[in-house]
């Protein structure tokens, strides 16, 4: 089988200075994610290589960038999901680590449990040997501003989420298994302790090798309301396209709860797509050698795997 990931930045509104940041961003992770693949790596592996490039990328919302809750302090989400066997990692309200998605993964692999929170994600990451970076590498300027200014008690930090991305990437490997993996710094000013969409399974991510993969981005709440990230599923088991399925479900969030969001989605075939009710949405594909990527609805830019590596360098 022919392999393939799509991954995301995020859905929101973002700022045109930071546009070309975003773009590049997801192109990058694509393309990592997608040398993995090509070179006979596990989708398992592909999605989660990806997502830490975005972690590691101070556009987005996760990792290092990630926003600040109420005390100004940092708490991160993610979960990962393999869809040969349903197996699943998550952790959620974790300080500290560089990556989450990769202790998500070790989650996923050496407990029996699907989530770890908070001072138990911490103490198992001691466990596993992950190393702790001070909170200041992880804060950005713009993390702080935003903070700053949602301090105020007239303003209303859900409407702030401007130029605040959550991370995703599903993929698709050579033997058919898909997988997914989302990455989050959650809702700037958020009250200590709160958890969003991301590492609910089903709500943030899921991977089915009967139906496909999906990765969730939004407004956590509204997510969770509707398990988004399932409900694509469902409706591509009842016979829609990738396509369909998240534009039916997007369009019900909307309708039953008000959310807005956007998701990436692939089915055990191969087919794609990259959904989204917000404004905007960065996100990027790769198949056949070509890498295919967008922000705006109904824009898509097409280039080949080498023209695009030769820019990116």
């Amino acid at each position: 089988m022919e392999p393939v990931i799509v991954v995301h930045g995020g859905a929101g509104a973002i700022l045109k200075e930071l546009e070309e940041g975003y773009h590049t961003g997801v192109k990058r992770a694509a393309l990592k994610g997608y040398s993995i693949l090509k070179n006979g790596g596990s989708a398992l592996d592909a999605v989660e290589e990806a997502v830490v490039v975005m972690e590691d990328d101070p556009h987005y919302n996760a990792g290092h960038g990630s926003v600040l809750n109420e005390k100004g302090d940092i708490e991160m989400d993610a979960i990962v999901m393999d869809g040969k066997n349903l197996a699943s990692g998550a952790v959620s309200a974790v300080k500290c680590i560089a990556n989450p998605i990769k202790l998500a993964r070790l989650v996923m692999e050496k407990t029996a449990h699907v989530l770890l929170t908070d001072v138990g994600a911490s103490i198992f990451a001691r466990a596993q040997g992950v190393p702790e970076v001070p909170t200041e590498t992880l804060v950005t300027d713009n993390s702080r501003k935003k903070w700053k200014a949602n301090l105020k008690p007239d303003l209303n930090p859900v409407a702030s989420q401007i130029d605040l991305g959550t991370v995703g990437a599903v993929a698709i490997d050579r033997d058919g298994n898909v997988a997914c993996a989302t990455s989050t710094g959650g809702m700037t000013n958020k009250m200590v302790g709160r958890v969003g969409d991301t590492p609910c399974i089903g709500s943030g991510g899921y991977a089915d090798n009967l139906v496909g993969a999906t990765s969730a981005t939004g407004h956590g709440e509204s997510i969770k309301k509707v398990v988004l990230a399932r409900l694509v599923l469902y409706h591509m088991e009842q016979g829609m396209t990738p396509g369909e399925a998240a534009d039916t479900a997007l369009s019900y969030m909307k309708k039953r709860v008000d959310g807005i969001g956007g998701v990436i989605v692939i089915s055990n075939s191969g087919a794609w797509a990259a959904k989204f009710s917000s404004k905007q949405m960065c996100w990027a594909a790769v198949t056949d050698n070509q890498l295919q990527s967008g922000i705006y609805h109904g824009e898509n830019e097409t280039t080949s795997v080498e023209e695009a590596l030769a820019l990116l360098q």
